[in-house]
């Protein structure tokens, strides 16, 4: 990467967008730009959780703002991921096609924990790294999150189902308040929290930090009524509960230090936070700057720089169900090499340079974290704890298609005929499955010379045909892949490798860099 490169990062959160750019010099990121627009997607969930046409129309017009502020951003310099609504909405996967249109980018649906993650790492970067502990929450429009860490690592995170938006509407409809409207509001918030607060209060931290927009609008009422001069107090939010209760209604002309955007999620965002430093037993906490938009900068930093968290999780889960590294290495070497063979058969670039290249490259480490289960459907097993475990670093995207390709690198191709593949991901299983055939005596033996070829068809590989007769376990998985295929339309043929033929595949590696 070049000493100064500019990334962007984009949040569609439940209750506003954000868009944040940054210069990168010398491994800090500045900020250059940011956009924000209250589109509040999360208020238009309906009764079947399905987001409501118009408000789909309002996030649509304001990424397409995005969009053209970002034209001329290279792909992976650019990185936009969506919260709880997008996690729970029925309707996500249309309105994300819709959406990545009008942004021009990939639109990731990232899990609480991961949303946890990644809001730590972005306010302990707008910190000094003191050793001490802290407590970071934020109170967003559909979910809650709350993190420990030390200086940039997050120690616990935790995502609950409570936020500003979800609350307000559910609780304060028509931005009327009133005591029994509290008590209920509170109530809920509390038994959201008390699953996590006996391991957080345990664990312990020295200082509470709140982020983004409901903690940052708390502190400017509490301000401006003087019911506190710095962060928020336990002492402030309950004065400010009591005046909303005697005001009635959430007016910003009667409310100073509210603005107009903010009033509608008000209440709900109170009531959360009231619930959070009661369960956790906080009196002070004060606020930063840094917010989800600002961690998903210096991860997108960290994978430029190659220094991607998702690899990190992908060795942390071989070494977690104890897969037999020797054996993973081997099969990750043969089915890169596979794969390089096939990007040179279609089109004769540098497969160095294609994506779902790194995507194979986990699929191979981890297909095996299933034996920790059983051996029996082993792959069901790794593709289950791959699609459904906390992975941080990934998207809930990357995790189902990751697990896709696990699960089909053994047994029946059909059982993921219908699931979603990607015009890539046969290749892929190509690749993993014959690597796992052909390394199945989990033993340092050499693999014979091979080439391949791919087409519209399905694939072709050429072995030598002594080498078919030596090993006539091999030559009958192979030729039994010519049925796995076919059940799925498309075609594996083993022709023998010859002197004459070999000018018309691709050349598999003997061995890699």
């Amino acid at each position: 990467m070049a000493r100064s490169t500019i990334l962007a990062a984009v949040d569609l959160g439940s209750n506003s967008f954000h868009l944040a750019v940054g210069r990168v010099d010398d491994g800090h990121i500045y900020p250059l730009d940011s956009l924000r627009e209250v589109v509040r997607l999360g208020g238009g969930l309906t009764s079947d959780k399905r987001i409501d046409r118009a408000t789909q129309v309002r996030a649509l017009d304001a990424l397409s703002r995005f969009g053209e502020r970002l034209r001329g951003f290279a792909p992976e310099t650019v990185r936009a991921v969506g919260t709880n609504t997008l996690r729970v909405a029925k309707n996500s996967a249309a309105f994300l096609k819709e959406a990545r249109a009008r942004l021009g980018f990939p639109i990731e649906v990232i899990a609480g924990r991961e949303e946890a993650r990644l809001i730590y790492l972005g306010v302990a970067h707008a910190l000094p790294a003191p050793n001490d502990q802290r407590l970071v929450v934020d109170i967003g429009g559909g979910s809650t999150e709350c993190i420990i860490g030390t200086g940039l690592e997050p120690t616990l995170t935790e995502s609950l189902y409570m936020g500003c938006v979800s609350y307000s509407l559910k609780y304060f409809p028509d931005q009327q308040v009133d005591k029994a409207r509290f008590k209920a509001a509170q109530l809920a918030a509390q038994q959201e929290l008390a699953s996590i607060a006996q391991s957080y209060r345990r664990l312990g931290w020295q200082q509470a930090i709140g982020s983004s927009g409901s903690a940052r609008a708390l502190e400017d009422i509490l301000q401006a009524h003087g019911f506190c001069s710095d962060g928020i107090t336990r002492d402030g939010l309950e004065r400010l509960k009591s005046l909303l209760i005697k005001l009635q209604t959430i007016d910003p002309a009667t409310l100073p230090g509210l603005r107009n955007n903010r009033a509608p999620v008000l209440a709900g965002g109170l009531a959360i936070m009231l619930s959070v430093f009661d369960a956790l037993g906080i009196e002070h906490m004060q606020l930063s700057d840094g917010a989800l938009r600002h961690g998903v900068l210096y991860d997108l930093l960290g994978r430029v720089q190659h220094r991607d968290m998702r690899s990190a999780t992908i060795v942390q889960f071989a070494r977690r169900y104890r897969v037999d590294l020797a054996q993973s290495e081997r099969v990750r070497q043969l089915a890169l090499r596979l794969y390089d063979a096939l990007i040179v058969s279609v089109d004769d670039s540098d497969p160095e340079t294609h994506p779902t290249r790194q995507l194979l490259d986990w699929a191979a480490r981890v297909s095996e974290i299933g034996l920790s289960i059983a051996h029996a459907q082993q792959h069901k097993h790794s593709a289950y704890i791959l699609q459904h475990a906390d992975m941080p670093g990934f998207s809930r995207m990357e995790q189902q298609r990751l697990a896709r390709i696990v699960l089909a690198h053994r047994g029946k191709l059909s059982k993921v005929q219908d699931s979603g593949f990607e015009p890539d991901d046969w290749r892929l299983v190509f690749a993993l499955r014959l690597a796992s055939l052909l390394h199945r005596n989990r033993t340092e033996v050499a693999v014979p010379p091979m080439g391949v070829r791919e087409d519209d068809a399905g694939f072709t590989l050429a072995v030598p045909r002594e080498w078919l007769d030596e090993n006539p376990l091999s030559a009958f998985v192979l030729h039994a892949e010519t049925q796995a295929w076919s059940a799925v339309g498309l075609r594996f043929a083993l022709v023998p490798l010859t002197e004459r033929a070999q000018s018309q595949f691709a050349p598999v590696s003997a061995t890699m860099d």
